[in-house]
Parts: C-alpha cells; sequence; structure tokens
C-alpha cells in the first residue's frame, strides 16, 4: 500500500492558520465535491439540516429569492459592524462574509438562467443585484460593513464569466440603443480597468445593429 500524501495532524494545522474567508473558500470547494450523504453526516452538529435542503417550488423562483434578498439588503438585515483596531481591519463581519457568499450564489443562479435561454429572468435578476453592488460604491453602510476600504472589489465578483452572460441575457432582450447603454454602463460601473477586454466579450455577445452601436476599442 502506497503512503499517505497528506499528514492529517499538518493539514489541521495549516487549516487553522487560515483565514476565516479562506477557510470558508476551502471548506466549500471540499463540500463540493463530496455526496449528499457524507455531507449530511459531517454537517449534523454542526448545521440544521432544515436549512441546507433545497427550496420547494414556488411562485416567482429565482425573481421571488432575489427581491427578497435586495429588501433584505435595503433593511440592513446584514449589516454586522464590530470594534475596528490595527489587528482586525482586514477582517469581515458574519454578516458581511453571509452577504457576499448569497450575492455571489445568485449571481451563479442568473448565470444558470442564460445556459438555460431563460433570458428575461436571467436580465431581471442580475438588474437588480448589480444595483445592489453599484450601491456599495455609493453608501456602502447602507447594506454591510467593512473595516477597510469599502466597494465592489471587496466581493470578489469572477466578471469574467459574470459579464458575458450578462450581455447575452442583454442581447436577447434589448434594442441596439439600450444594448449598447447597459453594457457600456456595466463595464463603467465595475471593470472600466480592462475596458476593452470586456467591450471585445459585448461584441462578441450582440447582434449585428447591437454591435454596430457599441464604440471602438480604445
Amino acid at each position: 500500500m502506497p503512503p499517505p500524501r497528506v499528514d492529517h495532524d499538518k493539514l489541521n494545522a495549516a487549516v487553522r492558520r487560515l483565514s476565516k474567508r479562506a477557510a470558508c473558500d476551502l471548506l466549500e470547494e471540499a463540500l463540493n465535491l463530496l455526496p449528499e450523504r457524507s455531507i449530511l453526516r459531517i454537517a449534523k452538529g454542526y448545521l440544521d439540516p432544515r436549512d441546507i435542503r433545497p427550496d420547494p417550488p414556488r411562485k416567482g423562483g429565482l425573481l421571488a429569492a432575489i427581491r427578497k434578498f435586495q429588501e433584505a439588503s435595503l433593511r440592513g438585515e446584514y449589516y454586522e459592524s464590530f470594534r475596528v483596531d490595527s489587528r482586525n481591519f482586514m477582517e469581515k463581519s458574519d454578516g458581511t462574509e453571509a452577504w457576499i457568499a448569497e450575492c455571489n450564489r445568485l449571481l451563479g443562479r442568473c448565470m444558470d438562467e442564460v445556459k438555460s435561454r431563460r433570458f428575461p429572468e436571467a436580465k431581471e435578476g442580475f438588474d437588480i443585484l448589480f444595483s445592489l453592488l453599484h450601491k456599495l460604491d455609493e453608501s456602502p453602510d447602507d447594506i454591510i460593513f467593512f473595516a477597510d476600504e469599502a466597494g465592489v472589489w471587496q466581493v470578489g465578483v469572477e466578471w469574467e464569466r459574470v459579464l458575458p452572460a450578462f450581455f447575452r441575457s442583454l442581447a436577447a432582450t434589448a434594442n441596439p440603443e439600450e444594448y449598447a447603454r447597459e453594457a457600456l454602463k456595466a463595464i463603467d460601473d465595475f471593470v472600466d480597468h480592462d475596458r476593452n477586454r470586456y467591450l471585445a466579450a459585448a461584441r462578441r455577445c450582440a447582434k449585428a445593429a447591437q454591435r454596430a452601436a457599441l464604440p471602438a476599442g480604445d
């Protein structure tokens, strides 16, 4: 039998040295590799099984979940602060971490809607979530607490995946002028540092008339 490739004592020690965010990311990746039966066994004693069951089908589906998230965000339900000092200014509160995770999860569901060609639902979902992200740059304390510099960059959105999906939903639902206006706004709001790259992505996703309405790259 080959020798073990992982020293579990060293692994446990290394995990305990990770930041809370990194440990959560590692846990998420590990759980995604496990069968459902193993997840339920591990979660027992830490989580209420009712909290991790799939949601039952309900009227409104994804858009209902996104609107519920929007309302909770604007009510300040995720806002959770702590006393900031020189040792913890890089940390995020549990409420902030929960908001970031839910926002990215819902963006992922919007991308799934695009894959299923449910473009109007995806577009409306993206619009609501983008409005919340935009608000983080305008008045972040209205939604969540950041000990360090606030802004959308803290959320860790995978724009290289999200924006092409948004452009596809936009291409299916907008006239040329609307397509150009909304695509450019998303680029300016979230990825202006890489404008030409995302303009090229917007062109690839557009129909011919929509493509003609977009400006040329710098």
